[in-house]
This record gives C-alpha cells, sequence and structure tokens, in this order.
C-alpha cells in the first residue's frame, strides 16, 4: 500500500501563532504514529514560521522509537544564513533521517508552487552534487517534480532515489470543476503517464500537495505510489474528527490503494 506520511507543519504554525508550547508538536506526532501513520514529514524554513530548528530534532527522536517509521525533512537546500538558519546541509548531516525531499521554492514563498527544472545544466550538476552528499550520508533523496516526463529524466540523470509529484495542479482541477468532471481526467492522465516514465527509470514515486479526503483515491488509483505527504488538508480534517482518526481515514484509503499489506509502525521494545 501507500505510505503516509504526515506533515506537522500546520500544528508548528498554530503553536507559533499564540506562543508557548500548544499544541505540542511532538505530542501530536505521537498520536499520527499511534494512529497508524507511517511516517512524519517537517520543512524547515529558514524564518522558523512553523517547524523550529528544535523541532526536528526532538520529531527525529521520536520517530526512532517507532520501528518502521520514517522521518522525511523536506526544503529548499539553503545555505547557512547570519540570522541563526544553520542551513539545510546541517539538518540531513546532524539528523540523518531516512529521507529528504529537495523542494525548490524561495523563502517568502507562502508554501510550494512547482517542481525543480533541470533543463539547465548547472542546475543539474549542482542536485546531482547534493543528491551525492546526502546518499553519502545513508539519506533517500526526492526531487520535489512537476509531472514532466524530460524533467523527471532529468532528476534520474541527477542521482535521486525519488521523486515526489507536486500534486497541487491536480487538487485545484479537482477543487473547481469536480473529481469526475473531463479536466480532472486529462490532470490524471498527465500524472499516470509522469509516474510510469519514472517507474520505468527506476524511480520510486511519492506525491504531495493539497491531496486530502476527497482526492486522495483517485489519484492513488493511478498505482506505483510509493508515499504520500500530506499536511494541511489533514490537519484540517483533525479540527472536525480529531487527529487520530483523520489519520486513520487517510489511511483507509491508502490501504484500498494496493493489495501489499503494510504494518503499522510500532513503539521499539527499547522505548
Amino acid at each position: 500500500m501507500t505510505a503516509l506520511s504526515v506533515n506537522v507543519n500546520k500544528i508548528a504554525w498554530l503553536r507559533n501563532a499564540r506562543g508557548g508550547s500548544r499544541p505540542d508538536v511532538v505530542s501530536a506526532a505521537r498520536t499520527a504514529l499511534n494512529a497508524g501513520g507511517n511516517g512524519i514529514t517537517v520543512h524547515p524554513r529558514p524564518d522558523r514560521r512553523h517547524i523550529r530548528y528544535d523541532d526536528v530534532y526532538a520529531l527525529k527522536k521520536l520517530v526512532n522509537a517507532y520501528l518502521g517509521a520514517e522521518f522525511n525533512i523536506e526544503g529548499n537546500p539553503a545555505a547557512a544564513r547570519r540570522d541563526g538558519y544553520p542551513g539545510f546541509d546541517h539538518f540531513i548531516e546532524t539528523v540523518r533521517p531516512q529521507q529528504c525531499t529537495l523542494v525548490p521554492d524561495d523563502d517568502d514563498q507562502l508554501t510550494s508552487d512547482h517542481g525543480w527544472d533541470l533543463t539547465d545544466a548547472g542546475t543539474l550538476a549542482a542536485a546531482a552534487a547534493l543528491i551525492a552528499r546526502y546518499q553519502g550520508w545513508g539519506v533517500r533523496v526526492s526531487l520535489f517534480m512537476d509531472p514532466v516526463p524530460e524533467q523527471i529524466t532529468r532528476a534520474k540523470h541527477a542521482g535521486a532515489d525519488r521523486i515526489e509529484l507536486y500534486t497541487g495542479p491536480y487538487a485545484d482541477v479537482v477543487e473547481a470543476r469536480g473529481i469526475d468532471d473531463p479536466q480532472t481526467t486529462a490532470a490524471l492522465t498527465a500524472y499516470g503517464e509522469a509516474v510510469r516514465h519514472a517507474t520505468r527509470l527506476g524511480l520510486a514515486v511519492n506525491a504531495g500537495h493539497d491531496l486530502n479526503l476527497v482526492n486522495l483515491a483517485r489519484f492513488l488509483a493511478l498505482g506505483d505510489i510509493a508515499e504520500v505527504s500530506i499536511g494541511h488538508a489533514l490537519v484540517a480534517d483533525a479540527l472536525v474528527f480529531g487527529l487520530a482518526n483523520a489519520v486513520e481515514r487517510y489511511l483507509a484509503i491508502c490501504r484500498a490503494s494496493g493489495d501489499r499489506e503494510q504494518k503499522p509502525c510500532a513503539l521499539a521494545a527499547a522505548s
């Protein structure tokens, strides 16, 4: 089945809006893992608008206590800053997450809104160097990509282990036109071609951005989606259903996406 990584950025954002420690990000992540979530995703931005640097280390410690759980750190591979941002490299080297996802966003972006353009030889070479460094630290590397076969081929040339398909445009079509509209079908066709192309190249495929309880099942019906990372929609649903229940609803869709049984994460005996 498709693995579910719960993005806890919005939990941290809500905490930061008021200050203090509530809601507690680690406690929320624990609830998600106890409900069966397969991993936790964070995006530590330089401006610390949601995930703080100490959150990254606390969450890694939590995830390590669950057998089979994975920690995914995503973000732009930005360098260290004078304002105290230690740089993306620092997080990957010191935390050693199971996966990192490289995203081509700017500091002032509200949210990620496009995949990598690897057309330029310099950009491709820089990506390849980063990927090799992170893989040398034992980290699986995924590149955030649009459903464009030519760009996916370049991601393979750069040495990526996986791609994460940016699903925002698909979600936008569903929101505007409905799940059964011909434009939705056309969007899914393009994503399906991208998935098949990546799979032929030997790349595993993740997906994320604005996937929700309405559009997720239809997307996963494309097949061969290794993992989805879901945060904003899941946290919004948690306000209605409760966090554990919301995680379980998303997991039910993921389980229905394939016949292979995926065991839920369990606390390690040492914990």
